[in-house]
């Protein structure tokens, strides 16, 4: 399968938050990391690359600091990244952010995009889900397994009051990841070697 994976830049969780002199945003002199959710759903991306061949391609949206969450991506075993590099994407709304990412991927095609289900900054938990309506691809949301299928995939949803629920889908689809679906992977040393020579794209937003 061919998959993209949309990870985001975020404020560490301790990092302590001041706005910025027009008192807009928060100032840049903070440390970032990767998305929680993001990391669960690039680890299982690379499980299911694993398990059934294919491609891995990360793509993030942000200033040039962000391509931090890029390399770490490649590191971890991904094959090639997209870089939508512009300050506004910062405090872009999700339905902008999803038409970016849409038209950074115009011309190639995936079988499966996966997103964590919400950043740990925003929490609006709308990227992934209208990612797919500008694409015109089904979507399920707050996914806890997968499974490949004859005709898709079969998928596991967590629901309220410890239920869930299981749906099938059509490829190509995207997917919104609940953290913990899996156990985050480390980047080996050999992983961080190899990330200098992989390719990342660049697009100008």
């Amino acid at each position: 399968m061919k998959i993209l994976v949309c990870i985001k830049q975020v404020p560490q969780k301790d990092a302590p938050l001041k706005l910025n002199d027009a008192g807009t945003w928060i100032r840049e002199d903070v440390s970032y990391e990767v998305n929680e959710p993001d990391a669960y759903a690039l680890e299982e991306a690379l499980r299911q690359k694993e398990k059934h061949g294919g491609e891995v391609v990360v793509v993030t949206a942000g200033p040039a600091r962000a391509q931090q969450v890029l390399r770490e991506a490649l590191a971890k075993g991904a094959d090639r990244a997209i870089h939508l590099e512009d300050d506004r994407f910062a405090t872009l709304d999700a339905a902008n952010v999803a038409r970016a990412l849409a038209a950074s991927i115009a011309g190639e095609e995936f079988d499966l995009i996966v997103t964590g289900l919400q950043s740990d900054d925003f929490g609006h938990a709308q990227t992934g889900v209208l990612l797919a309506e500008v694409l015109g691809w089904p979507h399920a949301t707050i996914i806890i397994g997968i499974e490949k299928t004859d005709s898709g995939l079969r998928l596991k949803r967590e629901l309220e009051a410890g239920r869930y629920q299981y749906v099938d889908v059509p490829l190509p689809a995207v997917l919104t990841i609940q953290s913990g679906i899996n156990k985050l992977r480390y980047a080996t040393l050999i992983g961080i070697k190899q990330a200098k020579n992989k390719p990342l794209r660049k697009v100008a937003w």
